[in-house]
Formats: C-alpha cells, sequence, structure tokens
C-alpha cells in the first residue's frame, strides 16, 4: 500500500514544500507533533501517514486533495486564505511565519524566480514604509471592513506581532535571487487620488497626509537607487523594474523555481488567490513575461527614461 502511485506523489508534493529534508522532517514534527524517528518511517515509506495526518498537512500547508492523489481533472484549484491584518491570530501569525520562512529558503535556489505585474504598489515594497503599510490596511478596512463603524486614518492601529511579521516578510523578500516588478504607467496617479479621496472626506488629516508623503518620497528615492544598481542594495541580488505602457488590469505574480511553481492573483487589496499548479504557474510566467513587449525597462539599461520617470512620479507626490 505504501508504494502506490499517489502515495509517491504525495511525497513528492512535501519535498516540493521543503526541498532540504532536514527542513521538512522539522517541520512535520512541529505540525503534526511527532517523533523524528516517526518521521523518518513515513518518508521511508515503513509505514504511512494516516489520514487525519494528510488532511492536517493539506489544510496547513494549502494543498488541494485533488493535488495530493494525482487527479487530472482538467479543472486548476486555486485557493484563497483570509486573514487579519490588524490583529492576526495564532494560527495565521503561524501561516505568515510559514510564508516568510519559505521566501528565506529561496536564497538556496539562484535560478528563483520572482515576478508582480503591479497596478498598485506592491506589498514587497510597501511592507517597509510605516505610513503606507498603515494607509493600505486603513484603505481595505474601509472598503471590506465594518460598514457601520468607519474608522479614520488615525484608529487604524497595527497589532505589534503583525508590525513584526511585516518587517520580517519585507526583509525576507530581498533574499530572492531574481526579482521583477512591472508597474502601471498610472500606478502613482491611482494611489495619489486614493490619498487624496480620503483626506476630502476627512478621515486623513492634514498631518497625516504629510507623513504618507513623506513615506511616498522615500520609496521613490529607494526604487530609484534600485533601479540605478539593479539590485537591492541590501542583498544585491537581482531586481528588474519595468513600467508599462498599457494600464494593467490585474495584479498578479509568480514564483517560480524547478522544485517549486506557484502563481497569485491579487484581490480585495489584501488576499490572494493562488495555486501551486505546475502547469498554471508555467503559462502564467510565459504570459506575464510576454507583457514586457509593451513595457520599457528602466532599471540599468535606459539612465534617462528612469530619471525622468522618478522626476515624474515626486511631481505627482508634490501636487497631493
Amino acid at each position: 500500500m505504501a508504494n502506490d502511485i499517489w502515495y509517491e506523489h504525495f511525497l513528492e508534493i512535501l519535498y516540493k514544500k521543503y526541498p532540504n529534508k532536514a527542513q521538512l522532517t522539522q517541520a512535520l514534527m512541529d505540525l503534526l507533533s511527532i517523533e523524528r524517528e516517526a518521521v523518518y518511517r513515513r518518508l521511508r515509506q515503513d509505514v504511512m501517514f494516516p489520514f487525519n495526518e494528510i488532511i492536517k498537512i493539506a489544510s496547513a500547508w494549502n494543498v488541494s486533495i485533488d493535488e495530493i492523489i494525482g487527479v487530472k481533472s482538467g479543472y486548476v484549484s486555486f485557493h484563497m486564505r483570509s486573514i487579519n491584518y490588524l490583529d492576526p491570530s495564532e494560527e495565521e501569525v503561524s501561516f505568515l511565519q510559514y510564508v516568510i520562512q519559505t521566501i528565506n529558503n529561496l536564497k538556496d535556489f539562484p535560478e528563483a524566480d520572482f515576478m508582480e505585474v503591479c497596478n498598485r504598489l506592491p506589498r514587497p515594497l510597501f511592507a517597509g514604509f510605516k505610513y503606507l503599510n498603515q494607509f493600505y490596511i486603513f484603505k481595505w478596512m474601509y472598503q471590506y471592513g465594518n460598514e457601520k463603524n468607519i474608522a479614520p486614518f488615525s484608529q487604524t492601529i497595527i497589532s505589534e506581532k503583525k508590525l513584526q511579521i511585516t518587517d520580517d516578510y519585507y526583509r525576507a523578500v530581498k533574499n530572492i535571487p531574481n526579482t521583477s516588478f512591472m508597474w502601471d504607467h498610472m500606478l502613482f496617479d491611482y494611489l495619489a487620488r486614493d490619498i487624496r479621496y480620503f483626506h476630502s472626506v476627512m478621515l486623513i488629516t492634514d498631518e497625516e497626509k504629510e507623513l504618507i508623503k513623506q513615506d511616498l518620497y522615500a520609496l521613490l528615492d529607494y526604487m530609484s537607487e534600485v533601479a540605478r544598481k539593479g539590485c537591492y542594495p541590501e542583498t544585491q541580488n537581482k531586481v528588474n523594474l519595468y513600467i508599462s505602457q498599457l494600464n494593467i488590469d490585474t495584479y498578479y505574480s509568480y514564483t517560480y523555481t524547478q522544485e517549486v511553481k506557484v502563481c497569485f492573483i491579487h484581490v480585495f487589496d489584501k488576499y490572494e488567490i493562488y495555486t501551486f499548479d505546475s502547469e498554471m504557474a508555467t503559462n502564467f510566467k510565459a504570459w506575464m513575461q510576454l507583457k514586457k513587449r509593451t513595457s520599457v525597462q528602466i532599471s540599468e539599461v535606459d539612465e534617462r527614461s528612469r530619471i525622468e520617470y522618478f522626476v515624474k512620479q515626486r511631481q505627482i507626490i508634490d501636487n497631493l
């Protein structure tokens, strides 16, 4: 029974999550609360993972049952996990820490490729700026929170554990060997309109608007340096920055290595719909790469376009 094809496929999925056997063993010990030797026996196929453990792994690591048993139904299973980004529960904290650890593990794969096609500021960037991060959570609460109790920007209080997770995430993404961002050419115009609206309805004060503006100036300075050098200054890992000449209607991304392939559609500002389906992730990568045909690369290769672009974005922020 332990040699059934579906079980072999299940073990392959586990190793895709944690290619390093020691890390996989420790992760399974922590998740299942079993001893190291018990994990070894399951991985050697001396015994099978019991059904309840398979379900627990599938739930914790976001693996569909179809994916486990290798069913090819012609459909692709996408997942979405809702998270309280103001004050996450212990379970949500554990999940976010797992995501961060997975990102950190990408540093061991030189070919790892991460790309985001964005019609709003990408989370890997604004996460490093206090008031920008607060603004996006405030905006999310205004749009999707309690409609009977609309809180102003000043009352968007982010818990300490979420702030720590955000900081850990911001540092982790710098460890990805190869990153590409493609921005909608109107990205900062859209953001300025949002800020201007909330200021006009008095949910953001003059002082708060100024704090957000200072973060935006700092972000532009940082990204100008990244684009000039073609890498993150903290880690020297490669970064390509493209500006799409066509409007980008959907925010999507992928992470791609030989072992792990996952693609995301970013929805409702703070959530992602995602799949680990290898074929779909490969298609996402091909489709997103094709968008370079209607984009201008401003990192490293075109100093004049780069300078003109960042000067224009600063003018947009000046006029807030």
